[in-house]
C-alpha cells in the first residue's frame, strides 16, 4: 500500500484532535476512494456525451436565468 502526506492547518489539526477515537488515515482513503469514484463516472459520462462544455455553460446559465426569474415571480 502506498502512502501519502497531507498538510492541514494547525485549526483542523486541533479540531480533529478533539476526536481521537476517529481513524482519519481512513476518513481520508473513503474520502479519495469516493472522489476518484466521482471522477470517474464523470469522465465516462462526458465521454459519450456530444455535448460541448461551451454549450453545458451557455445552458447552465439559461436555467440559471430562468430559475431566478420564477423565484422572483413567486416573491412579488
Amino acid at each position: 500500500m502506498g502512502n501519502i502526506t497531507l498538510a492541514i492547518s494547525p485549526e483542523l489539526k486541533n479540531k480533529m484532535e478533539k476526536f481521537p477515537e476517529m481513524n482519519w488515515s481512513e476518513v481520508a482513503r473513503q474520502a479519495f476512494i469516493q472522489k476518484v469514484r466521482d471522477l470517474e463516472f464523470l469522465k465516462k459520462f462526458t465521454s459519450d456525451s456530444a455535448i460541448t462544455e461551451e454549450d453545458a455553460l451557455k445552458w447552465g446559465k439559461e436555467v440559471s436565468k430562468s430559475l431566478s426569474n420564477r423565484l422572483r415571480k413567486l416573491n412579488q
